[in-house]
């Protein structure tokens, strides 16, 4: 079977002339998901669902890009109202709680959900009180994107193994 592997950038830096990056960001992550799986040979291709994959990857796009963030400054942190309706709401409410038992206890973080009629009230504190400040810079999107959890869920996701639910 072909491999389709997107071309190396010369050596020396320099373009070689032909793109690196396939146009779209959920196109590419799944594509950088499937050379991974292409050159394991221990892949269990009986178990590979990209299908998952991409619901997720979608999930992700509705929750970054169109949910809304209110963000409360608190005693120790934010509180974070993370609303939306139809699809967004659906993928609020598969993510955020899920992400919230992700980065709980990470870097001296305490995460926790409540349910909103329309989304999902996120509350991250710490007892630091720079890392306090750290939280409340970086909002609702920067602490989605802390740590480098979500490659390696990705991977588990098309591998079809079993993973918290988003």
């Amino acid at each position: 079977m072909p491999q389709h592997r997107p071309p190396a950038p010369a050596a020396t830096g320099a373009p070689s002339g032909v793109p690196v990056l396939p146009g779209q960001d959920a196109f590419g992550a799944i594509q950088e998901i499937v050379l991974i799986l292409e050159a394991d040979p221990k892949t269990d291709w009986s178990k590979v669902n990209l299908e998952a994959l991409r619901q997720h990857l979608i999930d992700m796009n509705e929750v970054t890009l169109k949910a809304d963030a209110a963000v409360t400054p608190t005693d120790g942190g934010v509180q974070i109202a993370v609303t939306g309706t139809g699809r967004t709401l659906a993928a609020i409410e598969r993510m955020v709680p899920a992400h919230a038992h992700e980065i709980d206890g990470h870097s001296g973080r305490r995460a926790s959900t409540r349910t909103l009629p329309n989304g999902v009230l996120l509350t991250v504190t710490a007892a630091d009180p720079r890392e306090v400040q750290h939280l409340r810079s970086l909002g609702f999107s920067g602490i989605l994107v802390s740590g480098m959890h979500h490659q390696p869920h990705h991977l588990a996701i098309a591998r079809g193994e079993a993973v918290h639910t988003h």
